[in-house]
């Protein structure tokens, strides 16, 4: 997999839990929830606990997604996609594992398992700066 199509599929990944949500508050609308019952920032009661952990997901991709995209794209710029091929394919595993963990539940070790792959995708961040770095 080259860092051009992990940012794909991060992308991709990232659309996919934007689409749960829309999908679940589309339904929910279609049944009577006023189209405002979802203002930004504001946790609701109503919604499944897996529903809010989607959504957060969503918003953890949100966070590292410019980053990714940032190193990714700096990378073909500068001509140096082979050299943190190998580490965005990875990053893109991390951040699925990371979401999977997120939906899976909020117990201490789908956290520390969520934390893990977090943790491995800041220090592949870090590896493909430094590499980019010294190109």
């Amino acid at each position: 997999m080259t860092a051009l199509q992990a940012l794909l599929g991060f992308t991709a990944w990232t659309l996919a839990l934007v689409g749960l949500v829309f999908g679940y508050r589309g339904l929910a609308y279609l049944k009577g929830t006023p189209i405002n019952h979802w203002p930004r920032g504001v946790r609701h009661t109503d919604e499944t606990p897996l529903m809010r952990r989607v959504e957060d997901a969503h918003a953890n991709c949100l966070e590292n997604l410019p980053i990714f995209a940032v190193l990714v794209l700096v990378a073909a710029a500068m001509a140096q996609l082979p050299s943190v091929n190998a580490l965005a394919a990875c990053v893109l595993y991390c951040r699925i594992g990371q979401s999977l963990a997120h939906l899976w539940g909020t117990g201490s070790l789908q956290v520390h398992i969520r934390a893990a792959f977090w943790a491995g995708q800041l220090v592949l961040f870090v590896m493909m700066f430094a590499r980019l770095l010294q190109s």
